[in-house]
């Protein structure tokens, strides 16, 4: 472990621990002392960094809020308030998304990379906005963008952010016919990228709108366009990790998707506890 403070990697380790468990350090070059937590987002956080974990994961996964998941940790003896689970989550959220767009990046370079983008209405303090989203073929998020306008603007700030998360253009685009859908796709994808309008064919994405509006009912409507950008986009990220399913269709038995489901959750729970 490098010192958190120079940066030197002269580090000694101590034989004392601190009061939750975490191994102490001392940098020979500076001088400085600190443990595994040092330097981290959870440095100064009142419980262990895997308790945290666990409840931000629930906060991502499930459709909890803040104060069902006070109580959950009351319940297993752990008195924590709903704006201490909101703190948490400010922190570990960037945190979470950034690592799972670094995972989709690069990925699904077969040929004939298919996208499929929509959009939906979602109303934020009163006001109504508009979240783009963009799948493959096989229902694997590819990014998701919320915006106030459903313009020319906004489309090319999607396909810019989709472009720049997956490291690669498609081939063919599916759409639903929005008129500002063509010329963002020449001017940010290309003019060799197909792009064909198709309600039909873009229903795998339309239903999977219901479950971003069941998730956003269990919270009583969204207060500000600023954690909706930060929330939304990191729920759908980590629905897709956890997705059994790697091909559209494909049948998963259960102690397969069992498995899976336990590989997506050690990844998730480490990219927090790490944070």
């Amino acid at each position: 472990m490098d010192c958190v403070g120079c940066g030197s990697s002269a580090v000694n380790e101590r034989r004392e621990v601190t009061a939750r468990g975490y191994r102490r350090y001392r940098c020979r070059d500076c001088g400085r002392q600190f443990n595994e937590r040092s330097g981290g987002v959870l440095n100064r956080a009142c419980l262990p960094s895997d308790i945290i974990a666990f409840v931000g994961f629930c906060r991502l996964r499930y459709r909890l809020t803040l104060r069902d998941l006070s109580e959950i940790m009351a319940s297993r003896g752990i008195e924590i308030s709903h704006e201490t689970v909101r703190d948490w989550e400010v922190k570990l959220l960037p945190i979470m998304g950034n690592a799972l767009r670094k995972r989709r990046h690069g990925t699904r370079r077969a040929a004939g990379v298919s996208w499929y983008v929509d959009e939906t209405y979602l109303k934020v303090r009163g006001r109504w906005c508009y979240l783009y989203r963009a799948i493959d073929r096989d229902g694997n998020l590819i990014d998701a963008m919320l915006s106030e306008h459903r313009d020319m603007q906004a489309a090319k700030a999607f396909f810019r952010s989709a472009r720049a998360t997956m490291g690669i253009r498609p081939d063919l685009v599916t759409t639903d016919g929005h008129g500002s859908y063509p010329r963002a796709i020449r001017i940010v994808l290309g003019k060799t990228v197909q792009h064909r309008t198709s309600v039909y064919l873009n229903n795998r994405l339309e239903q999977d709108h219901r479950e971003i509006k069941g998730r956003i009912r269990c919270m009583r409507g969204l207060k500000k366009p600023r954690g909706c950008r930060s929330l939304l986009p990191r729920t759908m990220g980590l629905r897709t990790l956890l997705r059994p399913r790697r091909r559209h269709n494909q049948i998963v038995s259960a102690s397969l998707r069992r498995a899976r489901f336990a590989k997506a959750t050690f990844i998730a729970l480490n990219i927090m506890q790490n944070a």
